[in-house]
């Protein structure tokens, strides 16, 4: 087992590109620490084709600074199949704590390569009151090109703060995103990761919704092609159902 000790963590992403998990040496444990309370965000991406990779998070229970089998009671996992993203997303206490990468032996062979961002922000509900949205793009609900309407629903909450949905815009194409059936406080931005570095940049932002209560959200009038990460982050614990209402632009019939 190979760790690595970040430091504490704070808002400017961590990252950690071209790691490899072999069959000898099957788990990467970054160690950080956070000095208040904070939503954690981890983002593994870019997992080598025909592999698979997991990742956990683990508080250091008993403050030994170690990984151990006591800490480990307690933890939180993504466990997406094959190559596909991984996303922790918890809004925790100040402590130390462990992010564990480990290899999943029965879906890979050889060296497993993946890259790793984490990143500490302040939690929603804190001074200044407003959303707290994640500044990773892990691709956790991947909907392609769209080409019709759809619909999704979940849930957001303190052990799972923000989902994220990727999906792309043809040419002469365009999409009204609604955030609605909430029963807590839910907030929803849009971002064009314009480097592709899966990270929030400045100007990377679009559009943003942050009404307060079990008001409905809305990001209307996108129409510009190119690909998309829409954040749905909690303000509180909520369910909600999330639309994508695709429309084709009148530039389409002439």
């Amino acid at each position: 087992m190979a760790l690595f000790n970040l430091g504490t963590l704070g808002s400017t992403p961590v990252v950690k590109d071209n790691f490899s998990l072999t069959t000898t040496d099957p788990t990467d444990v970054f160690k950080f620490q956070i000095t208040s309370g904070k939503n954690i965000n981890l983002s593994m991406t870019d997992i080598s084709a025909g592999d698979d990779a997991d990742i956990r998070l683990f508080r250091d229970a008993n403050n030994n600074g170690v990984l151990d089998s006591f800490d480990r009671n307690v933890g939180l996992v993504s466990n997406r199949g094959s190559n596909q993203d991984e996303a922790i997303n918890f809004k925790t206490s100040s402590g130390t704590f462990f992010a564990e990468v480990s290899r999943f032996a029965p879906g890979s062979s050889g060296s497993v390569s993946y890259d790793l961002a984490l990143s500490a922000t302040q939690p929603s509900g804190t001074f200044p009151l407003a959303a707290s949205f994640s500044n990773l793009l892990p691709k956790e609900f991947v909907l392609g090109n769209l080409s019709a309407d759809v619909t999704r629903t979940g849930n957001v909450n303190n052990q799972n703060t923000t989902d994220v949905y990727n999906f792309s815009l043809g040419f002469f194409e365009g999409v009204n995103i609604k955030l609605n059936g909430l029963n807590g406080d839910a907030d929803i931005r849009l971002i064009r990761d314009s480097n592709n570095n899966r990270i929030v940049d400045a100007g990377e932002e679009v559009a943003r919704s942050t009404n307060g209560g079990t008001t409905s959200e809305l990001i209307s009038n996108i129409n510009l092609s190119g690909d998309y990460f829409l954040q749905v982050t909690q303000f509180s614990t909520s369910n909600y159902t999330v639309t994508f209402d695709h429309f084709t632009t009148p530039f389409a019939l002439v």
